[in-house]
């Protein structure tokens, strides 16, 4: 099988937890400082080799759509008025030899049910799955972690770390056996189980390889957990067919779906920022917490 050199981004959620904001714009153009979620993922994805972004969208997501389009009068613009250094940011979200796909999601029936409808541009080759609202500082980043384990292994990999025990029911939980140094074999993986029947505190985060044989899985199951295709019982049925690794992935990870992650990444990103970080450290000292 080849390279990995297509990524699907599920961008058809509502955004529920976040709302009144995303009631009219998508949860993955927050902005964490001045890009937004989804940029950082389509950042993870190029780094890592990806050359083909597959967003499948839903209602109200043309945002998404135009924010990597061009903006012509824009950029008009800013050159009249001689922002050079701006007219080159919003020239280079992407590099010229990455492209972009929208896939309508026309029901939210599950995470599952979104990779399942990638499957016509995907075709036959391996791919990346990225939930823009996992923000992961790494470096290297994540998914050129686990793109380096693929090439080497040739197995299907996703992201996993430990998690707080109570914390189990908001997680695809894995049952593993030691494979190498923060990799494991997986042998089991149950969606969003409660503490007391959890396999491990290992839990599942947005970041996944996967072979093509998981569409043939993902058409054959039925609604879920919580009513939905998930994408957990497609793994689970993979492991039946092909060994998978879960990776325990080197970087720091922001759960931007969640209001107080949300708000931690904006704060430590800002932090990092280089022309904010020395007047906001100032600002927030000054803040005697």
């Amino acid at each position: 099988m080849g390279a990995v050199k297509k990524a699907v981004f599920p961008v058809a959620g509502l955004g529920t937890r976040f709302l009144p904001a995303t009631k009219a714009s998508p949860k993955e153009m927050l902005p964490i400082v001045d890009k937004p979620l989804i940029q950082y993922a389509a950042e993870e994805a190029v780094e890592a080799g990806i050359r083909e972004l597959i967003f499948v969208t839903g209602r109200s997501k043309r945002a998404i759509e135009d924010h990597f389009d061009k903006a012509y009068e824009l950029e008009a613009e800013l050159e009249v008025r001689g922002k050079k250094h701006i007219l080159g940011q919003l020239r280079g979200i992407l590099p010229k030899d990455v492209s972009c796909v929208y896939i309508r999601q026309a029901e939210a029936l599950g995470l599952g049910h979104a990779v399942l409808c990638a499957r016509q541009v995907v075709g036959n080759e391996p791919f990346a799955v990225i939930l823009a609202d996992d923000l992961i500082d790494a470096a290297p980043s994540v998914l050129s972690q686990m793109v380096g384990l693929y090439e080497h292994y040739h197995n299907a990999v996703i992201g996993v770390q430990p998690i707080n025990p109570e914390d189990t029911g908001s997680y695809g939980i894995v049952r593993t056996r030691k494979f190498d140094d923060g990799l494991h074999r997986l042998e089991g993986i149950v969606e969003k189980p409660k503490p007391a029947e959890a396999p491990s505190h290992l839990g599942v985060v947005g970041r996944y390889i996967l072979t093509p044989r998981i569409f043939s899985l993902l058409e054959g199951i039925g609604a879920g957990s919580g009513g939905e295709i998930q994408l957990t019982d497609g793994i689970a049925r993979l492991l039946e067919c092909e060994q998978v690794l879960a990776y325990e992935f080197a970087g720091k990870r922001y759960d931007c779906g969640s209001k107080l992650g949300y708000l931690e990444a904006t704060v430590e990103y800002a932090l990092k920022h280089p022309s904010l970080k020395q007047k906001f450290r100032e600002y927030l000292k000054g803040l005697n917490l």
